[in-house]
């Protein structure tokens, strides 16, 4: 019986081989059930050649001969394609155990690895006994060992450290990511939260986000988003990239500070795996999520949900001389409350049509609503007389958002050939109400008049479309040339209707001045080139982009006559980039760049109507605005040094030209057709010019192996030459800002991190928006708007309990602002002086769990084979 099953076994195997072979007639190989014979399996390890811990996510393909029936010939062709697991292993599964295999790893921040593999199974003789087909078998199932990846010192576009427990915060010349999973004090918050804790990053009171004192473009997965951060949770961001100089393959408008990626999480392993979560904090907000990824194959599909309560408070104290004859002191002080929720759902599908292209649809749906309840006292005195007012003021906000991207990406024969592109289109839609009272009192105590009131009714549409091509191209001598257009087209439609009542019992008439319907439309037009090559030691990348753009705004007042429109087009500009990388012994690396970046004034910034909107802080735009430009500068130096060690010392300049900035002045009162009095105003000039200079140091350590510290400094000079109306401005000012992010690790999954943030008396940050990832932000106030020292300090404990088949869970408990911090302002004009006292969120507590799950399963959506589980693929052998 053992002869006939070895003849019949050699039988097959024969006519397997043969069609391996080169050089024989090519035939497509069968088993007896009309199947190829692949029962081989190659399994390892990947492992870092520093440091000897394996790597995850490593991509290994597996190539070999295939028949191929169109013609008749046996073709090179990829059989597998797997990632590395999380310690560095690989499994290669149902393969021909027959012929020669070339073996190939890939990862970013690695050089490749090429192998030549084989199982070493030769043909049974036709005298062999039994125990042939047991050693035969035994061969199939084959152990590769360890294979080294050497850390690929010349690897440019992305972080130069790479290891197989990501670090919390990666360095690399051009970018610096921050992996979110490492970030403990900011679980279960929002994207507004976790840019506190991110090196080189500054948040102010009100979420507004500076990268170098500017706003910086917020981008979502590489591309521009209606979301604002404080509607991005945490718990679904893998990681945020910080681009200090992009070049110019990146939109060169939007802000003058780089860009912040903020990249989602979708996971591309084999099999299935998810995440649960929820926390609670001291003031009994909730928050839930969690998301689920399978793939197989050439299917990978993922869902991911959040749901996050919303209670925030505030106090804000205000000192305001009012340069009158006499001078007038207002002192005001107003507690705020806001409160809401908003719920976030995100899925999308990955279709891998062949090995060289690839299908993706993803999308996203967003929606909240934000309440907010405030109470104002307000004190006014001078030499002649003494008032006071209450201000109750009652908003609500609710919004819908609403994104989706389609992509495609091909890829040629030739390695680093590709063809991408993908068009994304969000809608956002928004309503909102405000109820403000106003009570004045006399000396004594008596209401001097009727509470005067005013309800604002408003609704808004925020389309914004982009389309996207990318090409990319690497040749043989160590050059790349790279080119691609891109179209992005804004929608945007408001209106606002504003009704008074002066008798306080709530006959409300409509304000036709501070009412009106207003729509633009921002048509954005580009096409870029890089060409990149190297030397043996040196790196040169030139890029040029090409950008135009069309703007139409109108505005219709419910008074008529006011009712304007405008259309402005900007002519092409060009925006050249320069990157050269200097690469110097023991892993170090010097780096200077060149980009040239535009801010074009928004809507509201040109629109040339008064917004009484908030009476007390009118404001109108200014339709001759010009763009802005700046040319950016940066010298680095990178040194790794040590294990897990990492330090980059960066120089910086830039210049801007017709800067964007606000200012005050003093104007009489618009709002009431009969008013004699005067406001101030807030509107917008393009100053002369502004540059900031600076040096920041950035420090990685491993100091020992419990723990982990990471320092961050940067100390700048800003200067604003400005000329507005009656006044001459020449603002500069020396300030610093400094990050200390420290992890311990206490014991075996148990993590202590402590986030400390300082940062000394700065002008405004610059920039015309972008800092909160729609529209608004800061603007530069030409007047001297700047901030004393402050710091805070937030603190976390989490403990990981790890089991079996990669199932973690996790309970997280931390405490943000601990010393409660105040932030304190000052703003100077030539009417006035102010200073503000500030305080929001201090001493929340928070505890947050999680529960992650998966197996990588490489059979999950293909029926089980009964026999094949139990006789370990001896189904092809008759019994």
């Amino acid at each position: 019986m053992k002869k006939i099953v070895i003849a019949i076994l050699s039988l097959v195997t024969l006519n397997f081989s043969q069609a391996q072979m080169t050089g024989s007639t090519p035939r497509a190989p069968r088993n007896m059930n009309g199947g190829s014979m692949n029962v081989g399996r190659f399994y390892g390890k990947i492992v870092d050649k520093q440091t000897d811990k394996g790597i995850e996510n490593v991509t290994i393909q597996l190539i070999g001969n295939k028949y191929d029936s169109a013609t008749k010939k046996m073709k090179e062709s990829i059989l597998r394609t797997v990632f590395t697991e999380s310690n560095g292993d690989f499994n290669l599964e149902d393969l021909p155990i027959f012929g020669n295999f070339k073996f190939v790893a890939t990862a970013i921040g690695y050089k490749k690895i090429e192998k030549k593999i084989t199982f070493g199974i030769s043909l049974p003789s036709g005298n062999s006994d039994g125990n042939a087909m047991q050693q035969m078998m035994a061969l199939a199932d084959k152990d590769l060992g360890n294979y080294d990846m050497t850390p690929d010192e010349s690897y440019l576009q992305d972080v130069t450290v790479s290891t197989s427990t990501k670090q919390q915060f990666e360095l690399g010349i051009d970018r610096k990511i921050f992996n979110v999973d490492k970030s403990l004090v900011s679980a279960g918050q929002t994207a507004v939260e976790l840019m506190k804790t991110i090196p080189s990053l500054n948040v102010d009171i009100d979420g507004n986000v500076s990268l170098r004192n500017a706003a910086p473009t917020i981008f979502v997965d590489g591309r521009p988003t209606t979301l604002q951060l404080d509607q991005i949770p945490v718990d679904i961001i893998d990681k945020v990239e910080i681009i200090t100089n992009p070049s110019a393959k990146f939109d060169a408008s939007g802000g003058n500070a780089g860009i912040l990626n903020i990249i989602l999480k979708k996971n591309q392993k084999n099999g299935y795996n998810g995440n649960l979560r929820s926390g609670i904090d001291s003031r009994a907000r909730v928050n839930i999520g969690g998301d689920i990824n399978l793939r197989q194959n050439k299917v990978n599909v993922f869902l991911s949900g959040n749901y996050n309560q919303r209670k925030s408070i505030s106090t804000n104290l205000a000192n305001t001389n009012l340069f009158t004859n006499p001078d007038t002191l207002i002192n005001s002080g107003e507690n705020q409350t806001n409160l809401g929720y908003f719920a976030f759902i995100r899925g999308g599908m990955d279709f891998l049509i062949d090995n060289r292209n690839t299908l993706t649809f993803n999308g996203n749906f967003n929606r909240g609503n934000f309440k907010t309840e405030a109470l104002q006292n307000i004190d006014s005195s001078n030499a002649a007389k003494y008032s006071y007012s209450n201000r109750n003021s009652m908003s609500e906000f609710n919004f819908r958002n609403l994104g989706t991207q389609l992509s495609f990406k091909h890829n040629f024969p030739q390695t680093g050939h590709n063809l991408g592109a993908d068009i994304n289109y969000n809608l956002s839609k928004n309503t909102r109400v405000s109820d403000i009272g106003t009570q004045t009192f006399l000396p004594n105590g008596t209401p001097k008049n009727n509470q005067f009131l005013q309800r604002t009714d408003g609704a808004g549409t925020n389309e914004f479309f982009t389309f996207q091509s990318d090409y990319e191209r690497k040749y043989k001598n160590d050059t790349k040339f790279e080119a691609g257009i891109r179209a992005a087209i804004r929608n945007f439609e408001t209106e606002n209707f504003t009704y008074i009542d002066g008798t306080g019992a709530g006959n409300y008439t409509l304000n036709n001045r501070a009412s009106n319907k207003y729509q633009y439309t921002d048509k954005v037009y580009a096409a870029y080139t890089t060409y990149s090559f190297k030397t043996e030691t040196t790196n040169f990348q030139l890029g040029l982009r090409a950008e135009s753009s069309d703007y139409f705004g109108q505005l219709k007042t419910l008074a008529g006559a006011d009712s304007t429109s405008f259309s402005i087009k900007y002519p092409i500009s060009l925006f050249p980039s320069v990157f050269i990388t200097k690469r110097l012994q023991n892993k170090q690396d010097l780096q200077i760049n060149y980009s040239r970046r535009v801010n074009r004034p928004n809507f509201f910034q040109l629109l040339p109507s008064y917004d009484f909107t908030d009476p007390q802080n009118p404001s109108v735009g200014n339709p001759n605005l010009n763009p802005e430009f700046t040319h950016s500068f940066e010298f680095s130096y990178n040194n790794q040094y040590g294990k897990g060690s990492n330090f980059l010392a960066t120089t910086y300049f830039k210049y801007s030209d017709n800067l964007i900035t606000r200012y005050v002045y003093k104007d009489i009162n618009r709002n009431y057709k009969d008013a004699t009095d005067s406001l101030f105003y807030g509107s917008y000039i393009n100053a002369n010019n502004s540059y900031t200079y600076g040096l920041e140091l950035t420090n990685r350590m491993a100091v020992t192996k419990w723990w982990d510290l990471m320092l961050n400094f940067n100390l700048y000079n800003t200067q604003i030459n400005a000329v507005i109306p009656n006044q001459i401005i020449n603002n500069s000012l020396v300030s610093w800002n400094s990050k200390v992010n420290s992890t311990f690790k206490l014991s075996k999954g148990l993590n202590l991190q402590i986030n400390w943030d300082a940062r000394s008396k700065t002008i405004i940050p610059q920039g015309g928006g972008g800092g909160r990832g729609g529209f608004g932000g800061n603007q530069t106030l030409a007047q001297g708007f700047t901030l004393p020292r402050y710091f805070d300090i937030d603190v976390s404990l989490r403990k990981e309990w790890t089991w079996k088949n990669g199932r973690v869970f996790s309970a997280n408990l931390s405490i943000n602002d601990i010393f409660a911090t105040h932030v304190y302002t000052e703003t100077n004009a030539i009417y006035f002086n102010q200073n503000t006292d500030r305080l929001r969120d201090p001493q929340v507590l928070r505890f947050n769990i999680s529960y992650r799950f998966g197996k990588q399963d490489f059979s999950l959506f293909k029926r089980k084979n009964t026999k094949a589980e139990q006789g370990g693929g001896m189904e092809m052998i008759p019994q």
